[in-house]
């Protein structure tokens, strides 16, 4: 059996958005690359998947109308499109029961004809999230996988940053344990898979059927090579790509970043607006380095990727971030990534490509950054073999191909097709 036929949940999954949408879509179309892949959609996201046109064997739109305006009518005027918040997952669980539900009742006849070999949910990847399908498929006639999950990830004590961004919410996360369908989910799942140390965590009671694959991933057409070309003495060029909130933690970055800029021996480029730009204002005058840093505001993704290829150092001292995209594209792109050793970030950095710092405080993050910069303005050689290692790393490990073949292993195995994959697990929490 050459190429699986492969029924894929893909929940809001959509090209032309950012994010969980995003990469929903992007991985559904690496899959169907090399297997016959119907993704199973709402209709708000049917336009855009066709414009696409990802080689899909079939695209499944599953038409829930008055149950659509309700959560579209929400998301816009409650949560005011803050796809941020914990408050809208647990606002979507019975709109994706009722996903699930339906598509099951319009899928199961072709599902028992012997249409599909496995069923695969990538969407929604949270765990809180449970899935119908694993109870309908219990008894067979095909395995149900479910994966990438991520989330769940602690709100770390002792930072003002994190202080009025945590939610009350989460603090109820366990209970989704009580909740329909939530063990049958994992119980029946012929796979696991998880895409965080800390998801990871959380499901080894299922160790004999868990998967570590990271998550995103990246365009194998960004990982083009390397065009810089140093001069001696030129400035160390520092970037930081993301939104200006507190959990981001931009502030620390700058303050890593300050006695090199006050010395002229660096520049400081932030990419990304938000909240916190006036904050960071006063704090590069008050750290008196406003020459030295460059506050672009938002710009297109064309724009991000360039403004990663020109830089030597990816600044990233987010204090709490569930995956890592831009850490993917960083690597991708030849920036050597700094980054807190907590989440997403530090699950994809290895010591061989960039630097991970411990999430102690403050104070300590920004020197032990400032300590790491200070070592590469000093040693180029060290710099250009990091970014050497990572564009490889980024090449053989992290691009959608690559996250492609390594489900397939798991899916052949899941089949039955194939050998248990060998998996390398995440870093020990």
């Amino acid at each position: 059996m050459s190429r699986l036929r492969i029924l894929v949940l893909g929940w809001y999954a959509d090209p032309e958005k950012v994010s969980m949408p995003y990469v929903t879509y992007k991985h559904a179309a690496a899959l169907a690359q090399l297997h016959d892949v119907s993704l199973v959609i709402e209709p708000p996201s049917e336009a855009s998947v066709r414009r696409a046109k990802a080689p899909f064997r079939s695209i499944e739109v599953v038409s829930m109308s008055r149950l659509e305006r309700i959560y579209a009518w929400s998301l816009r005027r409650i949560f005011k499109y803050n796809y941020d918040t914990q408050i809208l997952t647990a606002f979507g669980y019975p709109f994706y029961l009722a996903f699930e539900w339906c598509a099951w009742r319009q899928l199961r006849r072709r599902i028992f004809a012997g249409e599909f070999d496995v069923v695969l949910r990538v969407n929604p990847m949270q765990p809180v999230l449970p899935s119908p399908f694993a109870f309908f498929l219990r008894k067979g006639p095909i395995p149900f996988v479910i994966g990438p999950l991520n989330g769940g990830l602690p709100w770390p004590p002792g930072f003002r940053q994190l202080e009025n961004q945590k939610e009350w919410v989460s603090n109820l996360r366990g209970l989704y344990r009580f909740l329909p369908f939530a063990r049958s989910t994992y119980r029946n799942s012929k796979a696991i898979i998880a895409a965080s140390s800390q998801t990871y965590s959380e499901f080894t009671a299922y160790r004999d059927k868990l998967f570590f694959v990271p998550e995103p991933g990246i365009a194998a057409s960004q990982c083009v090579d390397d065009l810089r070309k140093p001069e001696p003495g030129a400035k160390l060029q520092l970037i930081f790509v993301g939104g200006l909130v507190p959990r981001k933690a931009c502030d620390i970055a700058l303050r890593a970043a300050a006695p090199l800029l006050r010395e002229n021996l660096a520049h400081f480029t932030v990419i990304g607006d938000g909240p916190e730009r006036g904050r960071l204002d006063e704090l590069a005058r008050s750290l008196d380095v406003e020459k030295g840093v460059t506050f672009a505001g938002w710009v297109s993704h064309a724009d991000v990727l360039k403004g990663l290829r020109s830089s030597d150092v990816f600044l990233f001292p987010s204090l709490r971030d569930n995956g890592a995209g831009v850490v993917f594209e960083a690597l991708g792109t030849g920036a050597v990534p700094i980054v807190a050793d907590f989440g997403g970030p530090g699950d994809i950095v290895l010591p061989e490509v960039g630097y991970r710092v411990a999430l102690t405080n403050e104070n300590d993050m920004a020197a032990q950054m400032e300590k790491i910069l200070w070592e590469l303005s000093r040693n180029r050689e060290r710099l250009e073999q990091l970014r050497r290692q990572g564009m490889a790393y980024v090449r053989e490990c992290l691009t959608w191909e690559a996250k492609a073949q390594a489900t397939t292993r798991i899916l052949r195995w899941a089949v039955q097709v194939g050998p248990k994959p060998s998996l390398p697990a995440p870093k020990l929490l």
